[in-house]
């Protein structure tokens, strides 16, 4: 039997990830919309015509999780819509990310209908993004169970923290990846990868692997990703800062006292100088990120406005009321008898899932 945790999965992104990584290759090298659209019946599907693709692989994901790690409580976490409140605060949030494919788009419907049928709980909203909620159970929860979050999103890392046992299950574009992150990281405690219970694909994050990893520590994520940004979700950050943020942060913590170390001498010119000196010499930043920072304009976000702004974009939401006990999580309710009458349902093989070995 595993360690006793509680498992918050990103189901959006776990969703998303088999639906791309098991498509047709006409769909995948289709250079318009329209190509891709002649393909959708290449798509794994029903007999019915209900796509499954995505289903398939994150049912088998869920089916292996339940017996090999077998978590003690069990949660799902999904985005409904992108039109969140980060909208309200920046209009661009999430901008450049393309229409969802409608044979995704409707798999999340179905997925979500299928995890509630077997006993998971399934959190999601309008208002919130999946993050949001998963960084709400880790608050509402971590003094009780130590807790895990499984993504392939960075922006779960600011959840990290070992005094409260919080951990990611940071899912990696390939085995190598994470067979590279195991050497790297285990290899020195003579701890053999095969002696890790964790998903395939995955490495676990602890606070000190993501300082080692991201060059902050996790209550720093937001901060870094304030002047970095992110262009996966189209968060502006400060342009022409991005080396320089992580020795910033080091040295200053987060973005609102770098702010306040430039505001403390910016109108003294002897002072400003030794305070880019002081960057340079000692904190090892070799181009001087002060204009970068400190840039005002009327027509575009820049500056000390865009780091904010960016960085409140990039914070998670940790306050949700979540009325659900933690009992309510329990992995016992999970009927796997009901798993494989879905799979009947869909036209699924039981030894795809299961193995043939059950």
């Amino acid at each position: 039997m595993s360690e006793r945790k509680f498992v918050v999965i990103d189901g959006s992104s776990m969703l998303s990830t088999c639906y791309y990584a098991v498509l047709p290759r006409e769909i995948m090298f289709a250079k318009t919309e329209e190509e891709k659209q002649r393909h959708y019946d290449k798509i794994l599907h029903a007999k019915d015509g209900t796509y499954t693709n995505a289903i398939f692989g994150m049912l088998k994901m869920i089916v292996s999780l339940m017996k090999k790690q077998q978590p003690d409580h069990i949660a799902f976490v999904f985005d409904k819509t992108r039109d969140t409140f980060r909208r309200e605060m920046y209009s661009e949030y999430k901008g450049t990310r393309g229409v969802t494919p409608e044979p995704l788009k409707h798999q999340f419907v179905l997925m979500e209908q299928i995890l509630r049928e077997v006993g998971f709980q399934v959190l999601c909203c309008d208002r919130y993004e999946a993050d949001d909620y998963a960084g709400s159970l880790v608050m509402k929860f971590r003094e009780e169970i130590p807790m895990v979050v499984l993504t392939k999103d960075h922006d779960y890392l600011q959840l990290v923290n070992d005094e409260h046992n919080v951990r990611a299950w940071m899912v990696q574009s390939r085995q190598e990846k994470a067979d590279e992150l195991y050497k790297k990281y285990y290899s020195f405690y003579g701890i053999k990868k095969e002696d890790v219970n964790l998903p395939e694909k995955v490495f676990e994050y602890t606070s000190d692997t993501v300082y080692y990893e991201e060059g902050v520590r996790p209550e720093q994520i937001a901060d870094l990703k304030g002047i970095q940004g992110d262009s996966s979700d189209n968060i502006p950050g400060v342009k022409g800062v991005s080396s320089a943020a992580p020795l910033l942060l080091r040295e200053y913590g987060t973005v609102e006292e770098i702010y306040r170390a430039i505001h403390e001498v910016e109108e003294d010119k002897k002072r400003l100088k030794e305070l880019q000196d002081f960057w340079k010499n000692e904190l090892g930043i070799s181009r001087s990120p002060y204009k970068a920072l400190t840039k005002t304009s009327e027509e575009e976000l820049c500056g000390e406005k865009a780091a904010l702004m960016s960085k409140a974009l990039a914070t998670m939401k940790t306050d949700i009321p979540i009325k659900l006990s933690l009992a309510s999580f329990s992995s016992d309710s999970y009927e796997e008898d009901k798993v494989r009458q879905w799979l009947a349902k869909l036209d699924i093989k039981e030894a795809s899932i299961f193995g043939t070995g059950m």
